[in-house]
């Protein structure tokens, strides 16, 4: 192969939509009937309020810095850090 001609390329693309639909169907359908997702967002939530709690001075300093950067995500309904 002629590594300095670029005629010998061939173009090649692939639709992935079906297939992520697919995997993301396969992943409700693993979850089953009783998943609750609502409930697991409670869950997720009361984990984030309660990895934070207790905090000393010095710990509660650095949190709040890094709220500030964006590198976590501030206290509240819908919460995402920044990057």
């Amino acid at each position: 192969m002629n590594q300095d001609n670029g005629t010998d390329l061939i173009p090649f693309s692939i639709d992935l939509t079906y297939e992520e639909a697919r995997r993301r169907a396969e992943v409700v359908a693993a979850l089953g009937p009783d998943w609750d997702p609502v409930a697991a967002l409670r869950g997720e939530d009361e984990a984030y309020a309660l990895l934070y709690s207790g905090l000393d001075a010095e710990q509660q300093r650095t949190y709040d810095m890094l709220v500030a950067a964006g590198v976590l995500p501030e206290d509240g309904p819908g919460r995402a850090a920044a990057h």
